[in-house]
């Protein structure tokens, strides 16, 4: 294992609690690429140096400290800029990783399938453009270990030109899949068969719940830090007979690297055009109410924020249910998906979401407000497009709730 040593920064305002749970957080990113975390360093500042991000002295202690301990790795808990990064490696004399590197290197890791592995690479590629220098990418001078994960020694050697035509090609490539995706969801939505998608924190248990719900073609679960990156959508009969489609997804994290976030946004756009999300949370974790603030404010990001949900506190096998009476809602459940306790009145509940009956529709809509296309499909089932001269004509099928929030916008 590599040894590793993890540097946090606190400003002022910044309780300690936040910092602490920021570098276990990271402890464990850390730990997800099979290093052993030597030491952790706080460094409490005015504001962040603009050369080493925390202060040289700093800087010189935390090599004294590497070199005693033959530490070749040092992990800081923020993105660094190229500038921060350099002079940190010059002074510390050892390789420099930060949280949004070890995010994309842990993703690299996690890509099994070609589009995910396009959009790691693509992020990659943002993340490494800025810190390429005439003789190459100065910060992989030391090879081996974490962080090693990137696009290539080989493909790093092309110029910024180079470098950022392949971006361009490999936003191309993502946006002909991302189009694919569009087209499929359509179809899905042209058949009626609602879909669910599973969403929630990184390692609260969403793999596993699916798994316990699909009962049969399981999928990769596993108790680390972003086990699953590629969405997977596995069909379900719900107790009365109605087919459904189930989604798992990547989890999310705090300060999820905004290359990423671009990256994948033709994945986690699955999520705006679902019928339901079930948001799975950690009922053992500490911090559920930081979680779920992440969760919530990715889905506002990403348009999503009026598609009904579905709260399910997983792990409950270990807590006692009255130490979560004061941070639950009335219609929440409880479950342990690992043991499949509550799993049969999660799926009463999702099949009573689909129970209302859903009536016929056609409406209008003039080439001018093309923008409320999204709006119809995610409140309604599309059965047919009529293009006309100067409108669209739609045949949608939605029940009461779906059809009272369209009206809002199409008035």
């Amino acid at each position: 294992m590599e040894k590793v040593l993890l540097v946090g920064i606190r400003l002022p305002g910044v309780p300690h609690r936040d910092i602490n749970v920021s570098i276990d957080e990271l402890s464990r990113l850390a730990e997800t690429v099979n290093a052993l975390v030597v030491d952790t360093i706080i460094q409490t500042r005015q504001r962040y140096d603009p050369g080493h991000l925390i202060s040289k002295d700093k800087a010189k202690e935390i090599s004294g400290i590497a070199k005693a301990n033959n530490i070749r790795t040092i992990i800081f808990n923020k993105e660094l800029t190229p500038t921060q990064q350099r002079n940190l490696e010059e002074t510390i004399g050892a390789k420099i990783i930060d949280r949004t590197r070890l995010i994309l290197d842990i993703f690299a890791r996690r890509a099994r399938t070609k589009e995910g592995a396009l959009q790691v690479e693509l992020a990659q590629y943002t993340y490494f453009l800025p810190r390429i220098t005439k003789q190459g990418l100065w910060l992989d001078g030391q090879v081996g270990g974490i962080g090693t994960r990137g696009p290539g020694e080989r493909k790093l050697e092309y110029d910024r030109r180079r470098i950022r035509d392949h971006i361009v090609k490999l936003k191309n490539q993502i946006d002909s899949i991302r189009s694919h995706r569009d087209l499929q969801r359509r179809r899905r939505k042209a058949s009626g068969i609602p879909v669910i998608d599973i969403i929630g924190y990184t390692n609260v248990g969403k793999s596993t719940l699916f798994n316990a719900i699909i009962k049969k073609n399981a999928v990769y679960a596993d108790d680390k830090l972003f086990a699953t990156l590629d969405p997977t959508i596995r069909n379900l009969t719900l107790p009365s007979g109605k087919k459904i489609l189930v989604t798992d997804t990547v989890g999310f994290i705090r300060d999820l690297p905004h290359q990423l976030i671009m990256a994948f946004r033709a994945t986690l756009e699955e999520i705006t055009s679902a019928d339901c999300l079930i948001h799975l949370i950690d009922a053992i974790s500490s911090e559920h109410d930081v979680q779920e603030k992440v969760v919530f404010d990715t889905i506002s990001e990403l348009g999503a924020i009026n598609v009904p949900l579905i709260r399910v506190y997983n792990k409950c096998d270990l807590l006692n249910k009255r130490q979560l009476k004061p941070r639950i809602l009335k219609d929440d459940l409880f479950i342990s998906a690992k043991t499949d306790r509550g799993i049969d009145k999660l799926l009463i509940k999702i099949d009573e979401m689909f129970r209302t009956e859903k009536t016929n529709y056609t409406i209008k809509i003039p080439y001018a407000k093309l923008n409320l296309l999204p709006i119809i499909h995610q409140y309604s089932n599309v059965t047919n497009e009529t293009y006309g001269s100067r409108n669209i004509k739609l045949h949608i099928k939605t029940d009461s709730v779906g059809w009272h929030k369209l009206q809002k916008h199409l008035i």
